[in-house]
């Protein structure tokens, strides 16, 4: 049989078992009180980001919403009070502008002088491929790699400094991937704007992006494990959300056609799992999948480091300027 027959059977098993996944055993009834623990969840005005904060909140932590645009993060704020009693709180932040993602960073720790858990959930994906961020970066891919970098980055010395404070002693950092991060390796030359990115294509950027979160997830694991920080990646599952807003109408209907898609209160589950539970402690720098299981290894990339250095070494480059103050 053929090495490419027997990859496409590889990642048919692993589309079939993730996206048909088992009854979870796992309900956010079982998570722990979370009084006293400051937590941050990007992209949390929608979607899974929203229901993210929701399901915190109603556990009592301190939830910052990173958001890029205020009406709509003020809107479910205002939703989420009504219907559990807490208040989120508001911090603005586009991950496709570096500027703006220090700026963030920097109002965030004017306010906090601890950060449990981070929850970088924010992404997009079907994105014009000409379309590319404030510095150059193909956008799918600043989005959701260069400016959650970053942003990580500048909090994990808060983060760290939060281990004995944490409800578990495991501050935590959580990043969101997918069942595409099965589809494509990294193809360096694609990531800022050039002819390779146009040949690449969106659905190729939009991959990459997420095979990069579970390598940043693995990396965040192996270099700051000892401090005490967990760090998982997840896929959440095929859920209803309006991510595919710029989608074609073509992939629209190929991907309704080939997967079931949950409601967003499943796909949630495999991320306050990872963030909150004490079980992950023990899956340090894996990927986590639907709903809130190890089980299924991303593909090999993930977990070589000489790939995993290459890429932590470039990004540490490429937002270095933004970087000094802190790291000086």
């Amino acid at each position: 049989m053929s090495s490419g027959l027997w990859a496409l059977i590889w990642y048919w098993r692993r589309l079939h078992r993730q996206s048909y996944p088992p009854e979870p055993t796992f309900s956010m009834d079982q998570m722990p009180d979370l009084t006293g623990q400051v937590m941050l969840v990007t992209g949390g005005n929608a979607g899974l980001g929203k229901e993210t904060v929701k399901a915190l909140l109603e556990h009592n932590a301190k939830v910052y919403m990173g958001a890029r645009d205020e009406q709509k993060a003020r809107a479910a704020i205002e939703e989420l009070k009504e219907k559990t009693g807490k208040e989120a709180v508001f911090l603005e932040l586009n991950l496709a502008n570096l500027a703006s993602v220090k700026k963030s960073a920097e109002d965030f720790l004017s306010k906090e002088k601890q950060l449990h858990v981070l929850f970088n959930n924010a992404g997009v994906t079907c994105m014009p491929i000409e379309w590319v961020t404030d510095d150059g970066y193909d956008l799918t891919f600043g989005t959701n790699v260069v400016g959650p970098f970053l942003f990580t980055k500048l909090l994990l010395p808060t983060i760290l400094a939060s281990r004995e404070s944490t409800h578990d002693k495991h501050p935590r950092v959580i990043w969101l991937s997918s069942l595409a991060a099965y589809l494509s390796p990294l193809i360096w030359d694609t990531f800022k704007d050039g002819p390779a990115r146009l040949k690449a294509g969106s659905n190729s950027m939009y991959q990459q992006s997420k095979i990069a979160n579970t390598i940043l997830a693995r990396q965040c694991a192996r270099r700051y494990g000892e401090q005490g920080l967990v760090s998982l990646s997840v896929n959440p599952g095929t859920v209803q959300t309006d991510v595919m807003k710029y989608a074609t109408e073509k992939d629209k209907k190929f991907t309704a056609l080939l997967y079931t898609f949950w409601p967003v209160e499943r796909g949630v589950l495999t991320s306050l799992w990872a963030g909150t539970m004490p079980e992950p402690i023990k899956h340090n720098g894996e990927f986590a999948v639907p709903w809130a299981r190890i089980c299924d290894p991303c593909r090999p990339e993930a977990y070589d480091d000489e790939i995993g250095n290459r890429l932590w070494d470039w990004l540490e480059e490429e937002v270095e300027p933004y970087l000094k103050e802190i790291y000086a």
